[in-house]
């Protein structure tokens, strides 16, 4: 009996999705994109309306094969590649390998790897939205003109391997102009007084505010020392009398579902992850874990959205998980008070939530690894505090007066903890009052005053979490796009992580000052933010692919032809290591290549010695006289070996320390987290381990 035939991505969705649609279902995976624009060349006639040409991805010469031979034997053949515009993309690729007419309604989306959602989804198939297919042909085409003509001028400018991009440059960019912002920063001098104060022995404390003058509170900003000494001689230590009690209450709204953007922000801020990890584990909480008694499901939905929508029945088992387990007074009754998508948000799917409410987190934590436990309960949380009443709290604000010298304080007390019940953040947290209760004309007893300097800071360096929020703020790039973005900066040696936060490199702020003098609009945020609003009105249908590509490509070719004309070469000096060249003598410098950074002899050709680079550890090797290093896998994980390697096999997962066990005097190492380290023997003899709070 033929089957009906369904053609995911990946093979991991491929095996939960072929157990929910039953023996009537074969399903295969393409494993991604089949075609694509060639590396070895542009890939695209200028001439003929910036036309493709498609061609096979290397080694996906059998996967096709295999795709034609069962899809001659299928009854019926459905494209359920990933629901976004690079699913759809592959979409319409698999239909032009395998033939089948673009009218033809053989495209299934699956927003949420489910039963229900599966079997729904697989009843009403649609022909190929070719406005979306449009959308990422003009984005692939638009990215491959920068990379293709910007990157060679580079490679001949300055060094081989860099590369331009619309999103990365902007981004390069961003991090380079808040370097300049930091470098240039004039600390300015001001202070401020604290004063702490009793009431029948409560104490608490109030921040100098301004001055009573004509009867007007008038708020005084202080500069100098002077300014200071000026209100403290205005200050009566002894008649300190509130003169203002204001009461009030205040509603501390939930947050609303995760999109990408703002998943990958948490995940960085509370869990440490990178942007790249997180995409990652969300890809496998989508397509699917094998839970205990359950089989592989999705266990949440699809995981790139910039839309906080979410579907009714969600909201109706939500709500009524929380009358189950929390009460009714936690819950809103199901009114989508929180449903409500950006005004630029393309709202192709739901925001980020759990596939079902009542699979939470600590009820399938065995099934889970410890990383996808961590994001899952932080989606779960933060979709099932989306839908909880408001946090309430009492507020007070006072004013206190000495000698019309204003002293001002405030505070807050949770009176209901509604959504913050299930789901807490470190920003914006609430302190309850310090504040005894007061009424206007208390007498107040001075215990303390404290005159501070204070200068201003300059801004913080870009963090992984703050750089995505700015290039979502700006428009710049989509959900799918940020992950690869910060990848290739990495990558490019443009930027560094110095302390969790980018820093750009004297090869980063060149490649930028070039780009910004001859290709403005590449570096341009507004440029880049309108470019996508263009690629969005081409995905609904409104605009023609190539009209924005022909547009874009007037001005970017003139600006090239210049560039090529002007720029002339730059050399970049090589850094000298400490690394003396054992054949000659002298000392090493470091060089960029395919695979990362190397050390090579400067005495080339004459001496062409070189070696990796490697983070020496000042820790014996326990096994011979070697030293310890540092070494990344092939998946680039992190791990120390041995220097003699391969005739020392030793290796270790945990970082090596050079001090000693106390107990039997071998070689410990640490594990570290955000609460606690800990410091154990990595003899297994030996038991001996330290745990030290941060």
């Amino acid at each position: 009996m033929q089957k009906n035939l369904v053609i995911v991505e990946s093979p991991a969705k491929a095996k939960t999705i072929e157990r929910f649609l039953g023996k009537n279902y074969k399903v295969v995976a393409s494993v991604g994109h089949i075609r694509d624009l060639p590396k070895s060349s542009l890939g695209i006639d200028i001439d003929k309306q910036f036309e493709p040409k498609y061609i096979t991805i290397r080694g996906k010469g059998p996967v096709i094969k295999d795709l034609k031979e069962v899809a001659k034997k299928s009854k019926k053949i459905f494209l359920a590649t990933d629901p976004d515009r690079e699913g759809e993309a592959i979409s319409w690729h698999l239909a032009h390998i395998l033939g089948i007419d673009e009218k033809e309604k053989v495209r299934v989306e699956f927003n949420e790897i489910t039963k229900d959602a599966i079997t729904n989804a697989i009843k009403k198939p649609r022909a190929i939205d070719l406005s979306l297919v449009d959308a990422q042909q003009a984005r692939r085409i638009l990215d491959r003109l920068v990379g293709y003509k910007i990157s060679p001028l580079l490679w001949r400018k300055i060094r081989k391997g860099l590369s331009a991009g619309r999103v990365q440059s902007v981004a390069v960019k961003l991090i380079c102009n808040r370097e300049n912002e930091i470098q240039n920063f004039i600390p300015e001098e001001y202070w401020s007084i604290k004063v702490k104060l009793e009431k029948d022995k409560e104490k608490f404390e109030a921040n100098f505010y301004g001055e009573n003058i004509n009867g007007k509170e008038t708020k005084i900003e202080l500069k100098t020392k002077s300014d200071v000494d000026d209100i403290l001689k205005k200050v009566d230590n002894n008649s300190f009398t509130v003169s203002n009690v204001k009461n009030g209450t205040k509603k501390r709204n939930p947050y609303p579902p995760y999109t990408t953007s703002t998943l990958q922000q948490d995940a960085s801020k509370k869990l440490g992850f990178s942007t790249k990890k997180t995409m990652i584990i969300a890809q496998q909480l989508y397509e699917g874990i094998d839970i205990k008694s359950e089989g592989s499901v999705g266990l949440i939905t699809y995981m790139r959205t910039d839309s906080t929508r979410i579907s009714k029945e969600a909201i109706q088992a939500a709500n009524l998980y929380i009358k189950d387990h929390f009460g009714e007074k936690y819950t809103d009754g199901g009114k989508d008070f929180i449903n409500k998508s950006k005004k630029d948000s393309q709202d192709a799917h739901e925001g980020i939530r759990p596939t079902s409410i009542t699979r939470s987190p600590s009820l399938i934590k065995d099934s889970l690894t410890s990383e996808q436990f961590k994001l899952y309960k932080m989606i779960w949380e933060r979709f099932l505090g989306s839908q909880m009443t408001p946090a309430i709290y009492n507020t007070i604000s006072v004013t206190i007066k000495s000698n019309n010298i204003l002293f001002k304080s405030s505070g807050s007390k949770l009176m209901f903890d509604g959504f913050l019940k299930i789901y807490t953040t470190t920003d914006e947290e609430e302190k309850d009052m310090q504040i005894p209760l007061l009424v206007i004309g208390d007498k107040l007893k001075l215990k303390d005053i404290n005159p501070n300097q204070h200068f201003t800071q300059p801004p913080a360096r870009y963090t992984e979490a703050s750089l995505i929020k700015t290039l979502e703020e700006l428009g710049i790039g989509r959900p799918s796009t940020f992950a690869p973005t910060i990848a290739t900066i990495l990558a490019r040696d443009y930027v560094v992580f110095d302390k969790k936060s980018f820093v750009p490199t004297e090869l980063g702020i060149l490649v930028n000052d070039l780009l910004i003098e001859y290709f403005k609009d590449i570096v341009n945020e507004e440029f880049t933010a309108e470019l996508e609003e263009k690629l969005d009105e081409i995905a609904e249908g409104d605009l023609p692919w190539v009209k924005v590509v022909e547009s874009f490509y007037k001005d970017f070719d003139l600006f090239l032809k210049k560039a090529e004309e002007e720029i002339k070469e730059i050399e970049i000096q090589d850094e000298i290591s400490d690394v003396i060249c054992e054949k000659c003598g002298k000392n090493m410098v470091i060089k960029h290549g395919r695979f990362g950074k190397f050390l090579a002899c400067p005495g080339y050709p004459e001496c062409k010695n070189t070696k990796a680079i490697v983070d020496e550890l000042n820790v014996k090797c326990p096994k011979c006289d070697g030293n310890l290093v540092k070494r990344k896998s092939k998946k680039g994980r992190v791990f120390y070996g041995c220097s003699n390697y391969p005739n020392c096999d030793f290796v270790s997962w945990d970082e090596p320390i050079e001090e000693k066990c106390p107990q039997c005097g071998g070689i410990m190492v640490i594990k570290r987290n955000k609460k606690e380290k800990i410091i154990k023997c990595i003899s297994k003899e030996c038991e001996y381990m330290e745990v030290k709070k941060v």
